[in-house]
């Protein structure tokens, strides 16, 4: 693999539904904000993003807009991921001092070629001199510290925030995999809707993020746990302060998490029997069965 040979002032790009991070070889992740931009709308102009943009949603005047560029992963508005990416590269290129480096972005295993080009195109505009694409569940396995080169199964099931990625890795390379488009930001809207239907309250997604990473699991706790969220009142209109439980939340997205178990279990069902048995004997060993980013929580 090419990108594995890169050097210390190289970049690796996350490009993210909900978070973008940028790392360099030996020094770490440098970068992590939310993948968001603020750019005007008559001039294309890049007002913030990360963090700066974030807290900007549902707040901008009309001649600014504050939006997320990726949907399930992909690219859904290169002109907005490419002003996002240059402002980014821009800014880390800056601190550290480096000239067009070589890039690695983490895609979904599911891309199309389409997909494919577009990202190479919107990091090369951005500043880059090389870019190399890389599937996130490869990508996950190796920065889990699995050896992806031995002839042994290994499953990854990567959470994000647009998709969820599950793959079975051998020899180097991906077997078997499944992109399924419920993640982090599918568990957000579950609990957006739970609030709406069953404390009779409107949320937003910051509200439900916090919710969601504080309190949010997919089996009941030993001892529940209660937050104070604020919101509307949807019959009076007003502001509302009301409590909700990890029980709740676990309830409200369980639909969710069942799906992400079913693509799990239809990746087993067409993984060669070999590598199945693989997984099951390195469970509690080598195997990484879930890698969690700050996508999810």
């Amino acid at each position: 693999m090419k990108f594995l040979k890169f050097n210390n002032r190289d970049l690796g790009i996350d490009l993210g539904t909900a978070n973008v991070l940028v790392s360099i070889n030996k020094r770490g992740i440098i970068y992590r904000e939310p993948s968001v931009v603020a750019i005007k709308k008559d001039t294309e102009e890049v007002v913030a993003f990360g963090n700066e943009a974030k807290e900007m949603i549902g707040r901008t005047p009309e001649n600014i807009k504050a939006i997320r560029p990726l949907k399930d992963g992909v690219i859904a508005d290169f002109t907005a991921t490419k002003l996002m990416l240059h402002s980014i590269i821009t800014k880390v290129t800056k601190d550290f001092k480096l000239l067009k480096p070589r890039v690695v972005v983490g895609v979904p295993s599911g891309i199309t070629e389409v997909e494919e080009r577009a990202v190479q195109e919107a990091a090369i505009s951005s500043g880059a001199r090389e870019v190399y694409l890389i599937e996130e569940p490869m990508a996950a396995a190796i920065g889990s510290g699995v050896r992806v080169e031995e002839p042994s199964g290994n499953m990854i099931v990567d959470i994000g925030g647009g998709t969820t990625e599950v793959a079975v890795i051998s020899l180097g390379g991906i077997v078997t995999s499944t992109s399924i488009k419920i993640a982090g930001d599918e568990l957000i809207e579950d609990i957006i809707n739970y609030a709406k239907r069953h404390l009779n309250m409107a949320i937003g997604e910051v509200t439900a993020e916090e919710i969601k990473m504080e309190i949010g699991c997919a089996l009941p706790f030993m001892t529940e746990l209660k937050k104070v969220i604020r919101g509307r009142d949807l019959t009076t209109g007003l502001p509302v302060k009301k409590e909700i439980s990890s029980l709740e939340v676990e309830r409200a997205m369980k639909n969710s998490i069942s799906k992400i178990i079913e693509g799990i279990r239809s990746t087993l069902e067409i993984t060669p029997p070999e590598l199945s048995s693989d997984i099951v004997v390195n469970r509690n060993s080598s195997c990484w069965w879930w890698c969690f980013n700050k996508e999810f929580g």
